[in-house]
Parts: structure tokens; sequence; C-alpha cells
């Protein structure tokens, strides 16, 4: 099977070239714009996938890409219709049961949207943490943290580092404000806990080489030949231990919800069989 198709038909598709009549006549009937064996791709199928305002070359590219996929789906289609026997090519079943399935989980999104209560109180979370201490050991330790990019010979760094270290809220804002002026980069999250493989992404390494790298509450790492990375440990969690409430709270808050969207569907299942039962419209028969 051959795949007719050029890029000057794309980009005729695409308004990219001037409407001629001699260009027109290479998209067949005026709406082609590739075919393969007797499956044809029309123009509106491709402009519908390329976004406004792509450039033309970029429209080009997307659209050629698109024809392509599109002749590898048409060519597997025909292999599969030519070589599978009648019974393999029988999708009937497959069918209505994803239509079943479908249809179910758009009703229930639906059932759920206008039912499920979202507001999470403090004291749910609370009560919820509080009551699985087991679900919230610790794999990996989490800091409070603040971070410093900056090049190594510069003479603000140590400055810094002694700032970003301080409990004093002026040091820390004074460390922020040299920062802004003198390091490629200064973050100050020491509000919120950080995750360990969080906190290596910042030093592009991984977490076991940035804790081997730790020395007291300083982790320390060159940022290649001029540079260096510094993370100041607020404070620490280590693996094994609880995880803070403050760093599970989402996850608490998610879980809650979850258990309330499984609970209304559990409520839905039986409704529509106790209504069933009611009408008459569900029996089940004995032997």
């Amino acid at each position: 099977m051959r795949i007719r198709v050029s890029l000057l038909a794309a980009a005729l598709l695409l308004g990219i070239l001037p409407s001629c009549r001699w260009i027109s006549s290479i998209v067949h009937d005026g709406e082609v714009v590739a075919r393969l064996g007797d499956h044809k791709l029309f123009r509106s199928e491709v402009e519908a996938v390329i976004p406004p305002g792509t450039s033309p070359q970029d429209s080009t590219n997307l659209a050629m890409l698109y024809i392509n996929t599109w002749a590898k789906e048409q060519a597997f289609l025909d292999v599969a219709s030519a070589q599978l026997s009648k019974e393999e090519k029988d999708v009937s079943k497959e069918l209505e049961s994803y239509r079943a399935s479908l249809l179910r989980y758009r009703f229930e999104q639906r059932y759920i949207n206008e039912r499920l209560d979202t507001a999470v109180s403090e004291a749910q979370i609370l009560a919820y943490y509080e009551a699985h201490p087991e679900s919230f050991v610790l794999e990996r330790p989490v800091f409070r943290v603040r971070f410093l990019n900056i090049a190594k010979d510069s003479p603000s760094l140590p400055v810094i580092r002694k700032l970003m270290s301080s409990d004093d809220l002026a040091d820390v804002e004074a460390a922020d404000s040299i920062a802004s002026i003198s390091a490629y980069r200064y973050r100050d999250a020491s509000a919120h806990w950080t995750d360990a493989v969080s906190l290596a992404a910042e030093f592009q390494v991984d977490y076991a080489e940035m804790l081997a790298a730790r020395n007291g509450a300083f982790i320390v790492l060159p940022d290649g030949a001029d540079k260096v990375s510094v993370a100041y440990l607020a404070e620490t969690v280590k693996a094994g231990q609880a995880a803070p409430l403050d760093f599970c709270r989402e996850r608490i808050r998610d879980i809650l919800i979850s258990t309330r969207k499984h609970e209304l569907l559990q409520t839905l299942e039986q409704d529509l069989i106790e209504e069933a039962r009611m009408k008459d419209k569900f029996v089940i028969y004995s032997e």
C-alpha cells in the first residue's frame, strides 16, 4: 500500500501556500489530503488538530505528523481486517461492555458532582491523622529548608549562609535581600515541609547523595565548576518517624474526599437495587 501525500498538499491544506488551480489539483476532490488504499483523510480532520495562531512551519510539521499517524492506523486496520477471522473481528461484546462502562462512569461523575461535600475541616483532618498513625510513617526524611545557589567565590556567600541559618526574622529577611542581588537563586521554604527527593532535585543529585553530603544543619554541594548550592535545614523529621501533620494535610484531605465518593457510590448502588425491587423490576428466581 502506498501513502499518497506531500508536503505541498499539507501546506496548501493549512493555507500557507497560494491556492492556485494547479496546486489544488494535487488535493483530490479539493478536500482530500492523503489516501491509503480506500481510506481518505480530509482537510477538515487535519485542520481540527492545528491550534489557532500556529506558525506556517509548525502547522506543516503538525499536519505531516497527524497524516503519518493516521496512515499507520489505517494500514494496521487493513492488515487486521484481512488476516483476522470473522470471529476475531467480532468486537460487538467488547463495544457493548465499553459503552456500558462509559455510561456508568458518566452518570457516576454527575451524581458525585451534584452531591459531594468537598469541605474538610481541620478537626476532621486531625481526627484522621490521630486515628491512622501507621499510615504516616516517613519513608524519607522531610525538612523545613532555605536553599541558596551562588558563585562559590562570591563574597556574599558566608554572609548569606550565616543569615539564612538564623532564627531571627530580620536576619532571614536580610539574607533574602542580599541574595536577590548576589545569588543565582534563593528560596526560603521554611514555612512548609519539603520531601528529601524534592530537595535533592534542587541540587540535581539523587537524595542518597544529598544526604551523604549533610554536615549538621547544612548541605553543601558544588554546582558545576563555579557555583555552589547550599541548603540550611531549619527543621528535620527523620525517616521512620511520624510525618508532621502539615506535611500530610493535603493527602488526608484527598483521602477523606475519596472516602466520601466511595460511600456515595455505594449508596447509589444500594438505592438503585432497592428501587428496582420495590417496582418489581428486579426478581431473583429460585430453582
